[in-house]
C-alpha cells in the first residue's frame, strides 16, 4: 500500500484553486452589482444639480455675511448664540431650529426661539438623547443663515 505524500505541486494547485474560486465569486458579485445598479443616485439628476448650484450660491452669500452660531443643549431646552463677523451679538433675528433624531424621523419637531438677551435665542423643550439640530436665522432685511449641529441631552 502506497502512502500519499503532499508535495510542493499539490500545495501550489490548492492555493491556485483557492484564489481562483475567490476571484470567480468576486467577479460574479461585481457583474451582478453593475447590472442591477443604474449608476444614477437621484431620480431627477438635472433638477438635483440645479438645487446643488443654488445651495452653493446660498453658502457663498452666507459666508459673505460672516455670521456665526453656537448651539447648546440645556436641561430645560436649547440655546443658540448668534454673532456677526466682528463678534457682536446679532439682535432682532427670527430663529428656528428643526430637531431630528440622527437615525430616524420619529419625533421630528420645529422650535421657534425667542431672544432673551442680545444675541441669545432660547426655546424650552423636554428633550433627551442625541438630536440633529438645523438652525435657521433670518434678519429683517431677509438675509438668511443656516447651520447644522448635533446636540445631546442627558
Amino acid at each position: 500500500m502506497s502512502k500519499f505524500t503532499i508535495k510542493g505541486w499539490h500545495v501550489g494547485v490548492a492555493v491556485t484553486a483557492f484564489f481562483g474560486v475567490i476571484i470567480a465569486v468576486d467577479a460574479a458579485f461585481l457583474t451582478l452589482a453593475y447590472r442591477t445598479h443604474p449608476g444614477q443616485v437621484a431620480h431627477k439628476p438635472y433638477e438635483a444639480g440645479l438645487l446643488y448650484n443654488s445651495e452653493l450660491e446660498r453658502q457663498r452669500r452666507q459666508a459673505a455675511l460672516g455670521w456665526r452660531a453656537a448651539a447648546e443643549a440645556r436641561p430645560d431646552g436649547l440655546a443658540v448664540w448668534m454673532r456677526d463677523a466682528a463678534g457682536a451679538p446679532l439682535v432682532g433675528l427670527t430663529v428656528a431650529v428643526d430637531l431630528q433624531r440622527p437615525a430616524t424621523e420619529h419625533g421630528r419637531t420645529r422650535l421657534t426661539l425667542s431672544e432673551t438677551e442680545p444675541g441669545l435665542y432660547v426655546a424650552q423643550a423636554a428633550l433627551d438623547g442625541a438630536w440633529d439640530a438645523g438652525v435657521e436665522a433670518r434678519d429683517a432685511a431677509g438675509r438668511e443663515f443656516v447651520a447644522a449641529r448635533r446636540l445631546s441631552w442627558p
